[in-house]
């Protein structure tokens, strides 16, 4: 690395960075993952920083991403450089203008953390769908690969803007670049400025509409002269690239890097090669350097101009020798081949000798691209026949596309160290690897990465953090696999996750858990216990939440965990990591008082300084499976009274609480390709991550019902039992006498394994001496399953008094239970509650944002039926249609209404008598309420069905 300072960052501070000096509006609108840009954008603003034309950003936050495109259209119109930062969706919302700003030759800067796009389901990550979806609109497309390529790449795309009036879209992976924190080079912008145009800034100026001298632009045309028009901008772009080689070359000077259009890597007499964008090519690259070392003639071409797509060039930088190509999309176009095989395609097309280009499809939505999908790609090229339309990274067995795994995988790791950390959304853990990878990263000469791995749980799920830093350069874009040192934040992940799987032999676990040293062994599984004796690896134990609760952090255990890792790994001295740790408290809990900064400090202190090793026996190499693990395929329930588990949460649901997903093949949705999921499967997770859970005290309770209206997971639920359920009840079933009910028994029934431990009961009971107190799970989570299975398996759902009332509503059987929600979260007790009163007959059109993930995170679908099989049906369109499509399903449902109402008519005009009849005068008479709809469908539904069995018996007339 050369002497240009380096500062710790991801990509999407990388970019914001690089764009902040040369815009003047930004037009935002948020949308995961390219929030954090616009974000810090603003917040620079807010602090003053002054742009190259001595002013802060002005950052205008607009009601959608098509009015923040539309706002940036006029902005530029006005003669303000303008930039906005989007993805996904939101890109293609901002599509209409974007043709606009190009015919319009308005110099624009999207810069885009690429994501995929909604279709049969939604995704939050990266693929390259939303840039190659709008790669007609006439904006320029560059193409960053890495942290360090967002930076240098993205002042190209605003140099290059500004010289040649053509806008530029920026893009880089979402998450895997734009949320990827890499140590880089920082361009300073003092040596920027110096490379701006003035002149041409000027002359944009002066092109602004103005009174002063007035235009108009945007006008209706005729068939007379709108083609000439369009092809009168041919000028602008055949001048495009010779100014994007210019700032190429300017940045290649400032920074010692050798950007082209096609980089080209690998042997130099290669005959196979794969051509790529994004953060892909950096695999490719760290495959094919190996490969090289093998002996093998095997090459990648990186694309960074991917618009305008230059044959040419992409000809000349290949060696003479390429006689087989593989082009690789992170995208998919159903039905047709996908755009960058197309491009590539073409540049040989009529040419002599050309090498045979074929085409396949990684990483969609973000899945883990890796060497060996690379080597198997070059092994598909090296076959006589190479196969075209492949896909790697999954297992097709229903369509047959996807390459073998290959027969000579290949080992990439860089040398230095490589970690895990399995976490619990909201305790700290990612804040924490963050702030040790910039300490990391800033206080020493290693090179540093670090990446995060989410599910779709709000802050209660699982995070997993991928570490590496190491004295080279770190191109490996893909999760760890290989671990020296691994760590599980949370207790209850010992018996869920296979953790140890990527720990490396004679690497280090360090386990937060609340057990004694002489304990541990009889809770590890014996999948664990075996697994760490045969690698020899060597077992640490911190009971970071007892400590958290002793000083009074409570859960947040994210510094304790912190320290515990810079003391056990020996990265940069325990001294120095302390006071390095000491510092990032002050800075970032300073403002909440000494006090608090003096816990975290102690926290950092006890994280060093109660590290226990548990040494690991010989006989745990053996260890037999005597009693089965705790499994996250424990049945609701118990054994006896549990339900049989569907075989669509056996067999894909479970492999994906595993973390096992990847490893399902493509045959286990061929029902579901339209998307559509089973509902109720929230039920079956039991994910037990609470530390501490309430337990009702039935002497104390006034039977409010007030703690269950306000549980925001519906693991709260009172229940009326008769004296025959009272009776059948398991030894010891708590309950007292209901009141306001004879001869029934009240019960609180608490799901502690789904519970998230928020509290939130506890503060909404209204009795003097409170009728909850939060125990430990680990002493609770035995009885407590027994006494669940019962009450809400085999006791029958009672409403003597309705169900208007807070009180009476909680009678009534959740159809929104056990979601995703962050704990004590405030929406989920209304969406339980309304399930509660309707639920047997909603239909739910939900925009996008956190209902529509605790709602519908795969695979987790949080409402459920009832014992009749009805529920909610629930529907995503978009962000921002979410009334017109919850309208079109009202007409859809009122069209089918009002025919099956004109077929009952024409029955009864026809003279159908009896029960049928009476059944159908019922249903029109009362077609237009809800009250007693349910009892008036069964009874026509009943009515028609015998009647049909006695026309096709023969005893009616037609």
């Amino acid at each position: 690395m050369s002497r240009r300072r380096t500062q710790t960052m991801d990509g999407n501070t990388a970019a914001a960075y690089i764009s902040y000096p040369f815009t003047e509006v930004a037009a935002i609108f948020p949308i995961t993952p390219s929030s954090p840009m616009a974000e810090l954008v603003d917040a620079w603003s807010s602090e003053g920083r002054k742009n190259f034309f001595g002013q802060p950003v002005r950052v205008v936050e607009m009601q959608s991403e098509g009015g923040a495109a539309g706002a940036l259209h006029g902005a530029l119109q006005g003669g303000s450089l303008a930039t906005t930062y989007t993805a996904s969706q939101g890109l293609l919302l901002m599509i209409p203008n974007m043709y606009k700003i190009a015919g319009e030759l308005l110099p624009a800067v999207f810069h885009v953390s690429a994501r995929s796009l909604a279709s049969n389901s939604l995704s939050i990550f990266g693929d390259h769908q939303d840039v190659l979806a709008a790669r007609q609109t006439g904006f320029a497309m560059l193409a960053s690969s890495s942290v360090q390529d967002a930076m240098f790449l993205g002042a190209v795309a605003h140099l290059a803007a500004i010289r040649s009036r053509i806008p530029f879209l920026h893009f880089f992976d979402g998450f895997r670049t734009s949320h990827e924190i890499q140590k880089i080079e920082v361009l300073e912008y003092e040596e920027l400025q110096a490379l701006l145009d003035v002149s041409a800034v000027e002359a944009f100026r002066n092109r602004a509409l103005n009174p002063d001298h007035p235009d108009l632009v945007g006008m209706t045309q005729n068939p007379d002269i709108f083609f000439q028009l369009r092809e009168a901008v041919n000028p602008y772009y055949d001048a495009l690239p010779g100014i994007v080689e210019g700032c190429l070359n300017d940045i290649n000077r400032l920074t010692g890097r050798d950007y082209r259009f096609f980089n080209y890597s690998g042997a130099p007499d290669a005959e196979r090669v794969v051509i790529c964008m994004g953060s892909g090519a950096g695999v490719a690259e760290e495959t094919v350097d190996e490969l090289v070392k093998r002996g093998e003639k095997v090459g990648v071409v990186n694309v960074r101009l991917y618009r305008p797509f230059l044959p040419e060039q992409l000809c000349a930088a290949l060696p003479p020798s390429v006689k087989k190509i593989a082009v690789l999309d992170r995208t998919k176009e159903p039905g047709a081949a996908d755009p960058l095989l197309l491009d590539v395609r073409n540049a040989f097309y009529g040419k002599p000798d050309a090498p045979l280009v074929v085409g396949g499809r990684y990483g969609l939505a973000s899945k883990d691209f890796t060497p060996d999908q690379v080597v198997s790609v070059f092994e598909n090229l090296h076959s006589e026949a190479p196969r075209s339309g492949f896909t790697v990274g999954i297992h097709d067995d229903l369509t047959g596309l996807s390459l073998p795994a290959p027969a000579n995988p290949v080992a990439c790791a860089a040398a230095g160290f490589a970690c895990k950390f399995w976490g619990y959304g909201s305790d700290g853990t990612v804040g924490a690897n963050k702030s040790a990878i910039k300490i990391i990263g800033d206080h020493t000469d290693l090179h540093a990465q670090a990446y995060f791995a989410y599910d779709s749980k709000k802050s209660g799920g699982l995070t997993v953090s991928h570490l590496r830093f190491g004295p080279d350069p770190i191109k490996s874009s893909y999760l760890v696999s290989k671990a020296d040192f691994v760590a599980c934040h949370n207790q209850a992940y010992v018996g869920r996750y296979d953790m140890l799987a990527d720990l490396k032999p004679g690497g280090l676990f360090l386990l937060n858990c609340m057990w004694a040293p002489e304990e541990v062994e009889n809770h590890l599984p014996a999948s664990m216990k075996r697994t760490l004796a045969r690698k020899n690896a060597r077992l640490y134990i911190v009971n970071a939440v007892g400590i958290g609760r002793e000083i009074g952090i409570g859960s947040r255990i994210n510094m304790i965990m912190q320290a515990a890792f810079f003391k056990l790994l020996p990265i940069v001295p325990p001294a120095e990591a302390q006071r390095f740790l000491g510092e990032a408290v002050e800075e970032s809990y300073g403002r909440q008082g000494r006090a608090v900064v003096d816990m975290n400090l102690t926290a950092i202190r006890r994280g060093m300084d109660d590290i226990i090793e548990i040494p690991v026996p010989g006989h745990w190499r053996d260890c037999p499976d005597s009693s089965p693990d705790a499994s996250p395929d424990a049945s609701p329930g118990t054994a006896a009274a549990a339900p049989a588990m569907p075989a669509f949460v056996r067999d894909v649901v479970m492999p994906m609480i595993r973390q096992q997903g990847d490893s399902l093949p493509v045959s286990a949705f061929r029902e579901h390709a339209d998307g559509r999921w089973p509902v109720g499967v929230s039920a079956w997770e039991k994910r037990g991550v609470a530390v501490f859970v309430p337990v009702w005290k039935p002497e104390h309770c006034l039977q409010c019902n007030q703690c269950a209206f306000s549980c925001p997971h519906a693991v709260l639920r009172p229940r009326l039992l008769d004296q025959q359920e009272r009776a059948a009840a398991p030894a010891g079933f708590p309950g007292s006498p209901a009141k306001g009910f004879a001869d029934m028994t009240y019960h609180l029934a608490v799901s502690a394994l789904d519970c998230t431990g928020c509290g939130v009961c506890i503060a909404a009971c209204p009795a003097r001496e409170k009728a909850l107190e939060m125990r430990l799970l680990e002493e609770e989570a035995g009885r407590n399953a027994v006494m669940w299975a019962y009450a809400d398996g085999q006791v029958t759902d009672k409403t003597p008094q309705g169900r208007l009332t807070v009180k009476s509503s909680q009678f009534l059987r959740p159809l929104q239970e056990f979601s995703g929600a962050c704990p004590g979260c405030g929406e989920t007790p209304y969406a339980r509650l309304i399930t509660q009163l309707f639920g047997d007959r909603m239909m739910l059109s939900n925009a996008a944002g956190c209902s529509t993930v605790w709602a519908a995170g795969a695979p987790s679908v949080s409402y459920t039926v009832n014992r009749e099989g009805h529920g909610p049906a629930w529907g995503f369109s978009l962000f921002e249609d979410c009334a017109e499509y919850g309208f079109g399903m009202a007409l859809g449902v009122e069209q089918q209404r009002e025919r099956l109402a004109g077929l009952m008519r024409a029955a009864l005009a026809d003279g159908l008598a009896d029960e049928a009849a009476d059944a159908m005068r019922d249903y029109l008479a009362h077609e237009g309420e809800g009250e007693g709809t349910r009892a008036r469908a069964a009874r026509l539904t009943t009515a028609v069905k015998a009647a049909l069995e006695e026309m096709n018996a023969g005893t009616v007339p037609d």
